[in-house]
């Protein structure tokens, strides 16, 4: 029988669920001023991570909305503009757990995951867990693995636990997975499958830099890396924290219907042979909730759904021959049922304030009391 492993796995089955309903507990108003203080600490990991992404803000904050979200990010874009350093930088902000996996042809699913081996002494097996059981995970150039490797991280992608040899093994909170993929390169690559890419939150494509980013990148960058002289942040509890948070923000249910409007118009669209799952709703939700508390409110607006609707969306959907003839991309399809959508009007106008719990909801009933 295969012993327990008690390293990142901690407390088995039971007791984890047990972890996870403690984690979704609600918070109230009395905890205003706590919530307050730890917006300061996802500024604090923005401004590390700026430091070293030049001229990127919009990158920084959606690689944060994921992060709280609960969700996992894909870096698509052309070799050179720093994928490999968002995730770097992101991982190194934060005092927890990080593991590097160079994804390559040869690479096994038991490199990611963990194999069971067989020790002479103890005449019994011991399992020696893999890449994945760390806190942050970063896969580089993931599509360069074969479809069998890519599949070993279909379950700790979406269950945040690993099984081997019939023994389930939970991850550590929080947990995310940030991998990068070059799409121009075709030689010796597998393009990831749909289910993998629908495990994926959000995708973000970095970009070139500004002239004056990339000047500025050749003054930080041009003799030692930011990254070697980096230091922590912030905490994995407190990253914890503002997940608990994050889970607390009231979404309407006008803002709610308008998300699944936006999800259920790309199962009918023309161009599209492949529609989003109800996965990618939820993921939609999340995001939007994150998105807000990143903002300083309580409550999701429709703005935060339209804001993230082509990160989380685009990358889901298989556009038809035809469309792929016209070079209609999926991002084009996505901003196409945005402007098609009819948007929630709110009954009453919200009242300015600084910093979370006050104001007026825009969008009919008072909230429950939390966040």
């Amino acid at each position: 029988m295969v012993p327990e492993f008690q390293g990142w796995a901690g407390p088995r089955m039971a007791s984890a669920r047990k972890e996870r309903a403690e984690e979704g507990r609600v918070t109230t108003y009395d905890d205003r001023a706590s919530l307050t203080d730890l917006t300061a600490t996802v500024e604090r990991v923005r401004d590390a991570v700026e430091g070293v992404i030049e001229g990127k803000p919009e990158v920084v904050r959606l690689s944060l909305t994921v992060l709280l979200a609960e969700g996992h990010l894909l870096i698509e874009d052309v070799p050179g503009v720093g994928k490999t350093m968002l995730a770097k930088t992101l991982a190194r902000s934060i005092d927890c757990s990080v593991r590097r996996i160079q994804f390559t042809p040869d690479l096994l699913p038991s490199d990611i995951t963990g194999v069971s081996i067989w020790d002479q002494q103890r005449k019994d097996f011991e399992f020696k867990p893999g890449a994945i059981f760390a806190q942050i995970v970063i896969g580089d150039e993931i599509n360069r693995a074969s479809p069998k490797t890519q599949s070993a991280l279909l379950e700790s992608m979406e269950e945040r636990q690993v099984t081997i040899d019939g023994q389930t093994y939970e991850l550590p909170s929080p947990f995310m997975v940030v991998a990068t993929q070059n799409p121009v390169e075709m030689e010796g690559t597998y393009p990831l499958p749909e289910a993998q890419r629908d495990r994926f939150m959000a995708r973000v494509s970095v970009g070139y830099p500004s002239v004056e980013a990339e000047l500025q990148m050749l003054d930080v960058h041009g003799g030692v890396s930011p990254l070697e002289d980096m230091q922590p942040v912030a905490h994995a509890h407190d990253i914890v924290k503002l997940i608990d948070a994050v889970r607390g923000v009231h979404v309407a249910d006008p803002v709610r219907r308008y998300a699944v409007d936006l999800v259920s118009a790309t199962r009918t669209h023309p161009d599209l042979r492949l529609g989003a799952s109800p996965r990618a709703t939820l993921h939609l939700l999340r995001a939007a909730k994150a998105a807000a508390a990143l903002s300083g409110r309580e409550y999701a607006l429709p703005d935060d759904v339209q804001a993230l609707a082509v990160a989380v969306l685009a990358h889901r959907l298989l556009p038809t021959a035809q469309a792929q003839l016209n070079r209609r991309t999926s991002e084009q399809v996505v901003q196409e049922i945005l402007q098609r959508t009819p948007v929630p009007a709110a009954q009453q106008r919200q009242h300015d304030f600084g910093g979370l719990g006050r104001g007026t909801q825009p969008y009919g009933q008072q909230p429950p009391r939390r966040l």
